[in-house]
């Protein structure tokens, strides 16, 4: 199951979490606050930033973010031309404020990237940056890298260009805005482009062979202060901006081999061991997988909305660990694609909230200027694997801690209560597993023997215990399976 804490308004915590997060937090050595000369070496660099000479404020950029977001990385624009469309990608331009070396510099390297959580960002900036000065705002002229893609009729990438420019974002919308808007047919131009252009970008991705899983992510919201964990599904719209980024990642990565030179996002592909093995998944599930059927196919067809298929879901999500980053100057990478997407990737489009964006969008302006990569780019080239390697590892455990804590804090108030749960996974000697219930939304480990993958069952909280994160669940005797 995939989770979510997204960037939004900060909350009080709730009395019982309080001591639990703190602990959370002091056990995964997450900083508080930024020391001091950060902070001041952050608000000189607001004062006096590096600014590019091309002036590009006439595009009417927007940007699309969760409610309640500051930290704005990237502004678009679509634009239909006589043969498709030309899209325009501005990304906030952090090295126009972070100079190698700097204070903020080696900070934003002991963090590796944005850490959010109901209560408290952990910003991989200062604030008085990645809220501020270096954020795509509206209404306020920025630095971005500015890249400017051409699509042909079909949505193929034809073309493209990349620069340092002042911009303007227009207006700062939320995905719920956009969707409203595009559903009661009242959107702008470049937003219906957004749904036009997304659509044929995940045609070309099935195409191509890539997979994205729909499992609906558990997520931490706050209502009327009350902290709680949902099952959400994404938006249409969220669909289609991120086949914005994941074209400008590609486009990134085309140019990095071209040049030799790079850091790609990578996961290797999935043995055939392992394809096997969820083919014998579905078989005891009973969901048909004919052999001509590749794995992307059968993945598509899949509803999470179903037990057997959300069970199939789960197991397909090993596949998709081992996601790493590939350095390379010179040799060529040993892993050049994202086995998920079916292409070779780049990260690029996220610079305030993760380290490696920055150098990523700095070997791409080198090479589509004809110039050589800055050397301090390429000298922190090699160790950046590890150190988001580190951040990710950090990142994840901080996000289940959190979302852990806060099933426990919702579970409390039932102890003793009976609950309709779906076995998600099941362990080989066939009495330990995992279960999913839909509400309230929690995953939990369950031990009983004869658990059948894919069952629906009747499961009775024995104890949920805050501090720890932890619930414990039996099977209700004599209830009903299917």
């Amino acid at each position: 199951m995939s989770m979510a804490i997204r960037p939004q308004q900060v909350h009080p915590v709730p009395e019982p979490l309080v001591a639990a997060l703190e602990a959370l937090r002091h056990e995964l050595a997450i900083p508080d606050d930024f020391p001091p000369e950060v902070h001041d070496a952050a608000a000189a660099a607001a004062a006096a930033p590096r600014l590019p000479g091309t002036d590009r404020t006439d595009l009417e950029l927007v940007t699309i973010d969760p409610e309640g977001s500051r930290d704005l990385d990237q502004a678009v624009l679509i634009e239909a031309v006589p043969d498709g469309f030309t899209l325009w990608y501005a990304i906030a331009d952090v090295a126009a404020f972070v100079a190698p070396g700097d204070p903020v510099d080696l900070e934003a390297h002991r963090r590796g990237q944005t850490l959010y959580a109901p209560h408290q960002r952990t910003p991989l900036h200062p604030p008085e940056l990645s809220e501020d000065a270096a954020s795509l705002l509206p209404g306020v002229v920025r630095p971005a890298v500015l890249w400017r893609l051409g699509l042909d009729a079909r949505g193929e990438l034809v073309d493209t260009g990349v620069e340092r420019a002042l911009v303007r974002s227009r207006a700062q919308l939320s995905y719920r805005d956009v969707q409203d808007r595009l559903d009661a047919g009242t959107a702008e131009p470049s937003l219906q482009l957004l749904r036009t252009v997304g659509l044929l970008r995940e045609r070309i991705e099935r195409e191509r062979g890539g997979v994205s899983l729909r499992i609906p992510e558990q997520e931490v919201v706050v209502e009327e202060r009350q902290w709680r964990v949902v099952h959400r599904s994404a938006l249409p719209v969220e669909g289609w901006n991120a086949q914005v980024s994941l074209l400008t990642g590609i486009a990134a990565a085309q140019l990095m081999l071209r040049a030799g030179v790079g850091l790609l996002r990578v996961l290797p592909p999935a043995t055939d061991t392992a394809v096997q093995k969820l083919r014998v998944t579905a078989a005891a599930l009973q969901i048909p997988w004919p052999d001509e059927v590749s794995y992307p196919e059968f993945v598509r067809g899949l509803d999470p909305s179903r037990g057997t298929h959300a069970a199939m879901l789960h197991a397909c999500t090993l596949l998709f660990r081992g996601a790493g980053y590939e350095a390379f100057d010179g040799a060529a990478p040993q892993h050049r694609e994202h086995s998920a997407l079916a292409t070779p990737y780049a990260h690029v489009t996220a610079p305030l909230r993760r380290l490696v964006d920055r150098y990523g969008s700095e070997v791409c302006l080198a090479v589509a200027a004809g110039r050589p990569v800055p050397e301090w780019a390429l000298r922190a080239l090699p160790q950046l694997p590890a150190e988001m390697e580190i951040s990710g590892r950090r990142a994840s455990a901080y996000e289940r801690g959190i979302v852990n804590m806060v099933e426990t804090l919702v579970l409390s108030a039932h102890v003793g209560q009976e609950f309709t749960a779906t076995v998600v996974d099941v362990k080989e000697d066939g009495t330990r597993g995992t279960i999913v219930i839909r509400e309230p939304a929690v995953e939990a480990g369950l031990k009983a023997p004869g658990l059948r993958l894919g069952s629906e069952i009747r499961v009775r909280l024995l104890s949920a215990d805050v501090a720890a994160g932890r619930s414990e669940f039996e099977v209700v005797p004599g209830s009903t399976t299917r």
